[in-house]
């Protein structure tokens, strides 16, 4: 693996995705050269992490649009809006999908007139500048949230946010790179985060690779590290964040949160602006994804209970905004109210456009 994480590849039409179900023993690359390998490399988790699947989804309309064999702009205009709707089905909570796919549509509806042989490698530029932009932002959101975690030693954090869930080198684990670059004695508790364990995989993975002090724990060990005084912050990412501050993110996050005020630790999200869906007013509105009960029952495939038992499966839960500390854009730090700090941040990064 070199230097630089980078979980997506787009060559010559074709989107490579690392298999992340596979890490860390194997790194393997899914090459997606239709429509619906790249709806299946979503919805099955091949690649996860909320910008990340953003970027997916938009590289899925440009994979449409390069291998079309549409005769004319109607057409092909009517192939990439079934393309839009099949991917906009995959996965329900994360806000980064629609954001992506939205703004696909809009460059399509802008190419109305334009030459059908024009119209395919116009729509690849603009994945490829979601791509891009979203790598910048995350350079932003690791200085900003760095700035947080100055003067912490120990940083807890929960699920995988860096650069195997970004375009870049992620978010609330960018923050974590980024301040340990300034203190080499920063340590970070990396919770498995059950049942994917996306922290036991891929966050720990991630973190070795950056030569970062850590140790791996199970969810449930997060309270007594805490109570024992041995996390000073913790910061986590977010697959939806809505107008009063409230922030769907993998499930445990809440628990975290609960712990982390009775502790009186601060408890910190870091997100891109595109995680934010300012048309809803609390997270009672969020839909939450349910997953497979197999995941609960059969960890990477390894049976832990009986296949025939009930299991409740949801993919995230929802934070209360009034347990978060401080949320983290690329357009800055925000704080309570959120109502107001929220509102002012997405209204920045509109004219920074």
């Amino acid at each position: 693996m070199s230097a630089q994480l980078r979980p997506i590849r787009w060559t010559q039409g074709t989107l490579y995705l690392l298999e992340q179900r596979l890490l860390p023993f194997e790194e393997v690359w899914v090459k997606c050269d239709t429509v619906e390998k790249v709806a299946r490399a979503i919805e099955d988790m091949t690649v996860r992490g909320a910008p990340a699947i953003g970027i997916t989804a938009a590289y899925g309309v440009a994979v449409a649009a390069v291998h079309s064999k549409a005769k004319n702009p109607a057409s092909f205009k009517k192939e990439m809006e079934t393309t839009i709707v099949r991917l906009r089905k995959t996965r329900p909570t994360a806000v980064n999908l629609f954001w992506a796919l939205d703004r696909m549509q809009s460059k399509l509806d802008e190419l109305n007139g334009t030459r059908l042989a024009d119209q395919a490698r116009l729509l690849e530029k603009e994945a490829v500048q979601v791509h891009k932009e979203d790598e910048a932002l995350c350079e932003k959101l690791g200085k900003y949230g760095a700035q947080l975690l100055s003067g912490s030693r120990n940083i807890l954090t929960h699920c995988n946010t860096g650069a195997l869930a970004t375009g870049g080198d992620g978010t609330a684990l960018a923050a974590i790179t980024t301040a340990a670059k300034r203190n080499p004695k920063l340590h970070v508790w990396v919770d498995e985060t059950r049942p994917y364990l996306q922290g036991a995989r891929l966050t720990a993975y991630e973190v070795a690779h950056a030569g970062i002090p850590f140790h791996l724990i199970t969810d449930n060990m997060s309270a007594s590290v805490m109570k024992q005084g041995k996390v000073d912050a913790i910061i986590v990412g977010a697959d939806r964040i809505v107008s009063n501050g409230d922030t769907a993110n993998k499930i445990g996050t809440y628990a975290l949160a609960v712990l982390a005020k009775a502790h009186g630790i601060p408890f910190y999200v870091s997100a891109p602006t595109t995680t934010l869906d300012l048309t809803k007013k609390t997270g009672k509105e969020i839909v939450i994804e349910q997953r497979n009960p197999r995941e609960v029952t059969h960890p990477q495939g390894y049976p832990i209970a009986k296949e025939d038992y009930p299991v409740y499966n949801p993919a995230f839960d929802v934070t209360p905004g009034k347990l978060i500390t401080a949320i983290v854009l690329e357009t800055g730090i925000c704080r309570p109210p959120y109502i107001r700090s929220l509102k002012a941040a997405l209204a920045k990064s509109k004219t920074a456009l």
